[in-house]
């Protein structure tokens, strides 16, 4: 009986059109209110090198909404899917003697970092590269993976996207982010540009949250807006200001965006607010989970749809009353996290591992 069922939804899903999970099962959404989306932050990169096709594809597998794509250029103005475009520990570059000399020294929004950078390289030459795990420390198990993939563009990304909804029988979409956007805007490689004709070539310019774009700085988000029907998420940290508004030398802070004022006025060029955790559901000086601050009942008065980040497995992530035993590596007591902030009434979570993700969103049900 329960697999006649599950047939029974997956039909229904796959007519609709919708994720599974949202129509029958133990996934049923609120009447009135939409289920909470796992975006596969980096991936599923609890799992695989982060921001590499193999991570992006085992997200949707695990349940992943979305996936997230970090966007950088390169030298010839081709995105690409990098956390940063500070490359070293993310690639294999640093052992590769053919670009010794591209090691450099920049200013990346106000902060001197050397390395390689994804702006020195064309795209042919990046594409030589083999991504790496970048907690190695703390992931031991996806070093295993190293030197196996690729850098993806961000076409590639949405042709990804694109087949793995069609073979899963249902919608997958992708939540890009512009990283240092100022910066590159500097250098004559801005971002804003590129991300509007992809997105627009690849008939992806649509209001239903397909595509989601995001942003710690205003500035980008606002030209992003203008262009596009897509909806947009500024992405809030617990200090500090944007760096469109530190360069600027005026503009709210982190701090100010998130007052009821603010959060208007975020409300003016995009559809949600992806906060850093602690700003939702702080962790106490005891080192438990504290009660939740107003901000998702704030940002909902101001129309603003509240995803945070970031979620993972692993003790050295998690709230010290959370860990199971000191070893950071090990896993702690994700699920009581999760279901602290859904609890919270969040409208989405950024999370390295989507399949803990996706099984504490169906917990909310008594799946």
């Amino acid at each position: 009986m329960r697999a006649t069922r599950t047939r029974a939804a997956l039909a229904l899903a796959v007519a609709l059109m919708v994720p599974i999970g949202a129509v029958g099962g133990t996934a049923q959404a609120a009447p009135g209110r939409e289920e909470p989306l796992v975006f596969g932050h980096r991936g599923a990169s609890g799992y695989r090198p982060e921001h590499t096709l193999a991570s992006y594809e085992l997200a949707v597998k695990m349940g992943a909404d979305h996936i997230e794509p970090d966007l950088v250029p390169t030298r010839d103005g081709v995105l690409v899917a990098r956390h940063e475009n500070e490359i070293s520990g993310t690639t294999d570059v640093a052992s590769r003697p053919e670009f010794a000399s591209r090691k450099a020294t920049k200013t990346i929004d106000g902060a001197k970092v050397t390395g390689w950078f994804t702006e020195d390289f064309t795209l042919a030459e990046l594409k030589t590269l083999r991504a790496v795990e970048r907690l190695p420390a703390v992931r031991q198990r996806n070093t295993l993976y190293d030197g196996r993939y690729e850098v993806p563009t961000l076409q590639e990304v949405i042709d990804l996207a694109k087949r793995l909804g069609s073979g899963h029988g249902r919608r997958v979409g992708i939540i890009p982010e512009t990283k240092h956007p100022t910066y590159f805007r500097s250098i004559g490689l801005p971002l804003e540009g590129a991300l509007i004709t992809a997105i627009k070539r690849n008939g992806l310019d649509r209001a239903d949250g397909r595509v989601i774009v995001q942003s710690f700085e205003p500035t980008s988000l606002r030209t992003l807006d203008r262009a596009l029907r897509v909806p947009a998420l500024q992405c809030v940290s617990a200090s500090g200001a944007p760096y469109d508004t530190v360069a600027a030398g005026k503009g709210p802070t982190f701090a100010d965006m998130i007052t009821p004022a603010g959060l208007r006025e975020i409300r003016s060029y995009a559809s949600w607010i992806g906060p850093e955790k602690s700003l939702v559901v702080p962790v106490t000086a005891a080192g438990t989970l504290g009660a939740p601050t107003p901000l998702v009942a704030n940002a909902h008065a101001a129309r603003l749809k509240v995803g945070p980040y970031t979620f993972r497995n692993e003790n050295a992530f998690l709230p010290p009353a959370l860990r199971n035993g000191t070893v950071p590596s090990d896993y702690g007591q994700a699920f009581a996290e999760y279901g602290a902030f859904f609890k919270a009434g969040v409208d989405g979570l950024f999370s390295d591992n989507p399949d803990t993700a996706a099984a504490a969103r169906a917990d909310r049900h008594g799946g």
